[in-house]
């Protein structure tokens, strides 16, 4: 088992930025990849952000590529989630995930585990 807790979110003017950060517990957190998803307002969860659970490969949704960023640290059980030159469009609540493996790729269903999700709205 894997208990993810977030925080970081808030209200942000476009062009801004923000942090969001996610506190594992359970599990080794050195032991299995992390993502980052978001869901807005009607539409379906998609996917943002992973990364290996080595920390050296990372991978990104072309709508947040070269303007966000997932990071790991193993000696506070964190993953980060950088995220500049926000867009109304990322406007959204933003979960957390922990897969099984040590890469899950893209798809939500690699993730088994989930936080409880942060707010981020993006005022223009």
């Amino acid at each position: 088992q894997v208990q993810l807790i977030e925080s970081g979110g808030g209200l942000v003017q476009a062009g801004g930025s923000l942090r969001l950060s996610c506190a594992a517990s359970g599990r080794p957190f050195s032991s299995y990849a992390m993502g980052w998803f978001r869901q807005a307002p009607g539409k379906e969860r998609e996917f943002v952000a992973t990364v290996h659970w080595s920390g050296r490969t990372t991978d990104y949704a072309d709508s947040v590529k070269g303007r966000f960023t997932i990071s790991r640290d193993y000696a506070k059980n964190t993953v980060y989630l950088q995220m500049t030159s926000l867009k109304p469009d990322d406007t959204a609540v933003y979960y957390c995930a922990a897969g099984t493996k040590e890469y899950s790729g893209s798809r939500y269903s690699n993730y088994p585990y989930w936080g409880q999700g942060t707010q981020v709205t993006v005022s223009s």
